[in-house]
């Protein structure tokens, strides 16, 4: 480029071959291989299955019986079923605030808009 000359045109500077057009400035560039949700759910596939595995290692390691004592009841079960069963109960309590929350925060927000 000399120095009379000005900016080069817009399809010049686009790095594009092939006579394609060239793109406007305000559409966003496709990437192909931007995550899409086919790969999101691939991803979380993945690591569910990472979780079982640990999840099956984990009861086959912790298959001794353990006295279990609830309120007056008494019984045995397998180390690792009485631990995911606390497990499982500890999400849903979490689960259950959590939702309790999320309803109480909807209603304050809906009451607010009116």
């Amino acid at each position: 480029m000399s120095t009379g000359e000005g900016p080069a045109p817009p399809s010049a500077t686009s790095g594009s071959t092939g006579g394609s057009k060239p793109r406007s400035d305000s559409r966003p560039a496709v990437d192909p291989l931007r995550g899409s949700r086919t790969s999101g759910t691939w991803l979380a596939v993945i690591a569910l299955l990472v979780v079982l595995a640990l999840l099956a290692i984990f009861v086959l390691q912790n298959t001794q019986a353990t006295e279990i004592t609830f309120f007056g009841w008494t019984g045995e079960a397998p180390l690792a079923a009485a631990l995911l069963i606390a497990a499982v109960a500890g999400l849903f309590i979490a689960a259950v605030a959590g939702a309790l929350r999320i309803i109480q925060l909807r209603r304050r927000v809906k009451r607010d808009r009116h």
